[in-house]
């Protein structure tokens, strides 16, 4: 960790936390900031139905996949640049900023209108995207890789900074360990690991981590505990018709009771 010391992801050469503003919405003020929405944009009428039920319950951003990078080819794989259009026209609707998955250089231009460029697991080090991706200056959703060091995580974030663009959220989403019930297992020690070393804020993604709806509650809750600065949920508003990740989606009233949790917390 010697060499992270010297680094621009580095606390000790940026002592004050790094804060990082969405239109209204502020990450890194120790106010737990909420990301939701569908694994993925299967139509407009969803996702417009989806956007209006989670402005109305308090989710500060939209999130939902429109390319999903998928480890079987034969596997859902996005609906693509019409799922871009129809969550687009649901930030203009609702007004609430949007979080979509990046998978390829050759789209950055498609994204212009997108809020926070996520990228995924699969990703982080998929360092030409990275470096090209850094240069829009939009915030970019930077997670962790699902066997990654924390090391090699903010060696991953670095390439961002050096690019010249301060705006980059981590994301602790689970790592691949000997436990096969869940999907993986939630790294929590990550949270105050990662405080310590980097002034970048850290949130929480519970679903992938979890892969089984039952657990994301009480780990979205433990992570706030920890210490992160917000959380990433898959919600569906219909669960048994889920084209991707159903068995980790919880529902606009799971997600509510929640937000319920939090703000009485």
């Amino acid at each position: 960790m010697k060499e992270i010391e010297k680094m621009l992801v580095s606390r000790d050469v940026h002592p004050e936390d790094t804060i990082i503003k969405i239109d209204s919405v502020v990450i890194g003020e120790k106010r737990p900031v909420i990301i939701a929405g569908p694994c993925a944009v299967e139509s407009k009428e969803q996702i417009l139905s989806i956007a209006k039920e989670l402005k109305s319950i308090g989710v500060d951003i939209l999130r939902g996949g429109c390319y999903k990078p998928r480890t079987s080819p034969y596997s859902f794989q996005g609906i693509g640049e019409e799922g871009l259009e129809f969550i687009i026209e649901a930030k203009k609707i609702t007004g609430m900023p949007i979080c979509t998955e990046i998978v390829s250089t050759d789209d950055i231009s498609k994204f212009r209108d997108v809020d926070v460029l996520q990228i995924g697991s699969r990703n982080m080090q998929n360092f030409d995207l990275l470096k090209k991706v850094a240069k829009t200056n939009k915030p970019i959703l930077l997670k962790r890789g699902m066997s990654a060091t924390y090391e090699e995580f903010l060696m991953a974030a670095e390439y961002i900074l050096k690019e010249g663009n301060p705006n980059v959220i981590l994301c602790e989403r689970g790592i691949r360990t000997f436990e096969t019930y869940t999907r993986n297992t939630l790294d929590l020690q990550a949270i105050p690991v990662l405080g310590r070393l980097t002034h970048l804020p850290i949130i929480v993604d519970p679903s992938h981590a979890a892969g089984k709806a039952f657990i994301v509650p009480a780990m979205a809750h433990a992570s706030i505990a920890a210490g992160a600065e917000g959380l990433e949920i898959e919600v569906h508003n219909d669960i048994e018709n889920c084209m991707c990740d159903k068995e980790q989606a919880i529902s606009i009233e799971e997600m509510g009771n929640i937000l319920k949790t939090l703000h009485n917390a």
